[in-house]
């Protein structure tokens, strides 16, 4: 089994203000380790598919399979563990708690997740936090240090409870050229190195044609 993700058949409908199809039998498989961006123009269904493939959105027709699981069908309380202990999330703003420490940040998804000793996640949680060049910040509070800074925050909780995907939803859209290439950066040594395999949603044609594929998305479907 070399898929991280298959989605097969993928169909979503808003139903506001009328009826209207957002996705049309959208289906592809993401290998193991691979980085992905998908691409498309505004209302083309991309942050609608990858909501769908996060778990947060469950009303779709079709099924989607993460790391051996079919994810389709699951209660919200068992999606939510899912997703805690398999998905990371990078979004556009970091949703970092502003008054809690850079280092209480990064260990909350771990010490909800309740598999390892505070002081495990601690430690954990200082590995990542030098593995991404935040070392020496971790007392801070979070809207102490700076935007680049925060976005790197951000990916070390998504790391934190070791995800086989992370999924990024424009991850470097507020971020100027030079945080956005260190952000491209980790995210390609996360997946050299770590085996992890990396879903980002993106408008930087640059972030996008250097990554491994991409998927680009029309009027709700995929084009090959």
């Amino acid at each position: 089994m070399n898929a991280a993700l298959s989605a097969k058949g993928l169909n979503k409908y808003f139903h506001e203000p009328e009826t209207f199809q957002v996705l049309k039998d959208v289906g592809f498989e993401i290998k193991k380790e691979e980085f992905v961006a998908i691409v498309g123009k505004s209302g083309s269904g991309k942050s609608t598919l990858l909501y769908l493939l996060s778990t947060m959105d469950t009303d779709y027709k079709g099924s989607i399979t993460i790391n051996g699981t079919t994810v389709t069908g699951l209660s919200q309380n068992e999606l939510s563990r899912f997703r805690n202990e398999h998905i990371g999330f990078v979004f556009q703003f970091h949703y970092l708690l502003p008054e809690f420490s850079v280092l209480d940040n990064v260990m909350l998804p771990a010490l909800k997740l309740g598999k390892k000793s505070k002081e495990q996640v601690e430690t954990n949680a200082m590995e990542l936090l030098t593995l991404l060049d935040i070392k020496g910040h971790e007392m801070k509070k979070a809207s102490k240090i700076s935007g680049g800074q925060q976005q790197r925050v951000a990916i070390a909780r998504a790391l934190i409870n070791e995800p086989a995907i992370i999924m990024g939803d424009e991850p470097t859209g507020n971020l100027d050229s030079k945080n956005t290439k260190v952000v491209f950066d980790i995210f390609r040594q996360l997946a050299k190195e770590r085996g992890q395999t990396i879903i980002a949603v993106t408008h930087d044609d640059e972030f996008a044609a250097n990554c491994d594929r991409i998927i680009e998305m029309v009027d709700g479907k995929i084009m090959t």
